[in-house]
């Protein structure tokens, strides 16, 4: 065995996960399903990486894939320098669920700026494999007020003891 081949077989995986690549995310490059959420998500980064633009393709929901663009992709992944996976969290995903999430952050530099991405990533089972159904995007929560409203001919809550439209609701 040559040189390079030993060392590209005890390569570490991109995705950070401190295995060898053939060990990690190399089988599910090639096809092999993921055995979780967190393995596919791990898999769609290290495709950015490898430029496995199949995997990045194949991974995805049929609702998803509608959408892919190999060239969009391809632009993407080959402008960045791919800097790590960080998987913040996880729910769902085991062997008896049909759907995941993955929180991760994805650090990467573009035009000598680094970057994050960050996500919520949804998965579903389609046809008994994980594939990528999208991001989820946080519910914006309302503001609240703290204290109740102050009418324009209440006393001024500063304690003037003049009209609110008198003292501090002039300016507002």
């Amino acid at each position: 065995m040559s040189h390079s081949a030993t060392s590209s077989a005890s390569e570490l995986c991109p995705c950070g996960s401190g295995k060898a690549h053939a060990d990690c995310c190399g089988p599910i490059l090639a096809g092999a399903p993921a055995p979780t959420p967190e393995a596919l998500m791990r898999s769609r980064y290290t495709s950015y990486v490898k430029r496995n633009y199949i995997h990045l393709h194949r991974s995805l929901s049929a609702e998803q894939q509608a959408d892919f663009s190999e060239k969009d992709a391809r632009e993407w992944a080959e402008s960045a320098e791919w800097l790590g996976l960080e998987i913040t969290s996880t729910t769902g995903g085991g062997e008896q669920d049909q759907e995941g999430t993955v929180d991760f952050v994805a650090r990467f530099r573009i035009q000598g700026e680094e970057r994050k991405h960050v996500e919520k990533a949804r998965f579903i089972r389609e046809a008994g494999r994980w594939v990528y159904a999208g991001q989820i995007v946080p519910k914006a929560e309302p503001v609240r007020r703290e204290s109740p409203k102050v009418g324009r001919n209440d006393p001024c809550p500063c304690g003037s003891g003049k009209k609110y439209k008198k003292c501090h609701g002039a300016a507002a």
